[in-house]
């Protein structure tokens, strides 16, 4: 687990530093960098469950808004044929960017699940 999340503290860092120059960099780079700082805190062994909750009605309820949003994944998928998304990083096309978006969202999801079962299974775990 610890090679797990030093990977995703690394990655959230990393895409967080590269908000600077997104529309809604506000937004963004905090959801990336709480994602970081739980990944931190379960290195530690550490569980800040108030923070595990956030993060996880943050990023459920925006990722749903933008599976159902009209230019977001769902509109992707069926109107636009699921387009490429690793296009220009400044797509013009909304679909796009709230695709990708969605992408980042479920991979903090993944990271906060993954670690929400196995740190209550640690016996070392803090509070």
């Amino acid at each position: 687990m610890k090679a797990f999340n030093i990977t995703f503290l690394v990655l959230f860092i990393i895409f967080a530093g590269l908000q600077y120059n997104d529309p809604d960099p506000y937004i963004w780079i905090p959801l990336y960098l709480l994602g970081a700082y739980i990944c931190y805190a379960a290195i530690q062994h550490k569980f800040p469950k108030p923070l595990y909750l956030l993060g996880f009605v943050v990023y459920g309820i925006y990722a749903l808004y933008l599976l159902f949003d009209k230019t977001g994944v769902i509109d992707w998928a069926t109107e636009h044929n699921a387009e490429n998304i690793v296009q220009t990083m400044k797509a013009e096309k909304p679909w796009i960017e709230e695709t990708r978006e969605f992408g980042g969202l479920v991979l903090l999801l993944i990271a906060l699940t993954v670690n929400w079962f196995n740190i209550k299974k640690d016996t070392r775990v803090k509070a």
